[in-house]
């Protein structure tokens, strides 16, 4: 699954929910639709853009250099035309996002760049746990960065015209960051939507915020030496409005009876007001005064309750979607060190909880109906070997976990 950013200046993350953030016309390997096939409309139009960008500055070294090249990529066409316009639970949500591995692998890397962490968090004051969750978000801590030619991918979605504008401005931007020098074009590789580097950078946000924190003289956000990417994010946060020292939001316990109709990022009172209607933190105590804050209860009175801060803000304007800043601020959480969530998840639609889900999973493997994992959350490769296993048994074949399919495999 790929989120869309919508009115923000980055895209990227996002893939971390889908299978692949990428695959490559740079790799032989790579899908067949995602290498460049001939498409002479494409050549026209990447003709006519030539004026348009030596217009903007770009030269003509720089153009021959860049677009000797590109191609046509139809698998970028097809992901950015496939995208569904749905979210996840919360719950489904952070199963992935907060896995036991990526909380593993993040408390690992956090201690292996612990120095430089340091150093970027004391440059632009921002919580340098934060940072690497974010990182583990967009790229996996640098494990899936993406490989499609940068040049091919913006420039065939600018032809393609569904964002044309956009995505020519994206190919004007990447344009400039060659010409600078920061990274040769067999280098400029990222996701198929042309976000770049550990923390998935557009281009048009490399050149407002990435930062030389090596000092060699290059933003380079695409070296397996993830420091460039990793202050680039902190200056991206900084320059955002982060607060120092304050949390993004802390998990809460509600009163009974509390008004759903007070949640919302739209309601802001002091946590000392909050505090005299009932709500404390999780563990019982009262919450700090932290600032004008928020309630949140993403799944309803039943489900998590979370009280955001300012922090909270500052990370949608890097996501807006409010599932990815709690990814992002719950994983900084247990990275730091921190526990799950307290509080439990109601049932899904199908009367299952996360246990039931990942029981299932599991049982459906062991039967020959492998699900890809047992995470807990039901995606494509679950509701094929539910398909599978229904259709084996001779049960209605609709994809659809239930406790009487689960029953059924006990």
């Amino acid at each position: 699954m790929i989120f869309t950013r919508r009115n923000t200046i980055l895209i990227g993350a996002a893939a971390f929910l889908s299978a692949c953030s990428g695959g490559a016309s740079l790799n032989p390997r790579a899908p067949e639709n995602l290498r460049p096939v001939p498409n002479p409309q494409f050549d026209a139009w990447v003709a006519a853009f030539r004026p348009r960008a030596q217009a903007q500055g770009i030269s003509g070294a720089t153009l021959n250099a860049a677009l000797r090249n590109v191609g046509y990529l139809p698998g970028v066409i097809e992901r950015d035309r496939s995208q569904t316009e749905f979210t996840r639970t919360l719950e489904d949500y952070l199963a992935i996002a907060a896995s036991d591995e990526r909380v593993r692998k993040g408390r690992a890397a956090f201690g292996r760049h612990q120095v430089t962490l340091a150093a970027i968090a004391a440059r632009y004051d921002v919580d340098p746990a934060i940072i690497t969750a974010i990182w583990g978000l967009e790229s996996r801590y640098g494990e899936r960065r993406g490989d499609v030619a940068v040049i091919s991918a913006t420039a065939t979605l600018a032809y393609d015209g569904r964002r044309g504008a956009f995505f020519e401005k994206q190919l004007i931007a990447a344009l400039k960051i060659l010409q600078n020098g920061d990274i040769p074009v067999s280098r400029m590789t990222g996701s198929w939507a042309g976000a770049m580097g550990h923390t998935q950078f557009i281009p048009t946000s490399y050149l407002a915020y990435a930062v030389d924190f090596t000092g060699d003289g290059r933003r380079d956000i695409w070296s397996d030496d993830p420091t460039d990417a990793l202050a680039s994010t902190a200056a991206y946060l900084n320059r955002s409005g982060w607060v120092r020292g304050q949390p993004w939001g802390v998990e809460v316990r509600l009163p009974s009876g509390f008004n759903p109709a007070l949640a919302g990022r739209g309601t802001t009172r002091g946590p000392a007001e909050w505090a005299a209607m009932g709500v404390r933190a999780a563990d019982g105590s009262t919450v700090p005064n932290h600032g004008a804050a928020s309630i949140l209860i993403p799944m309803g009175t039943g489900g998590p309750a979370f009280m955001v801060f300012r922090n909270f803000t500052v990370i949608t304007r890097y996501n807006n979607a409010e599932n990815y800043v709690i990814g992002v601020g719950h994983l900084a959480d247990r990275i730091r060190g921190g526990g799950a969530l307290r509080a439990k998840f109601p049932p899904d639609a199908y009367g299952l909880t996360i246990d039931d889900r990942k029981e299932l999973q599991t049982r459906l493997t062991a039967s020959g109906f492998d699900t890809g994992g047992s995470d807990g959350v039901i995606g494509a490769k679950s509701e094929t070997a539910i398909r599978a296993y229904q259709q084996s048994v001779g049960l209605p074949v609709t994809g659809n976990p239930s406790q009487a399919l689960l029953r059924g495999l006990r």
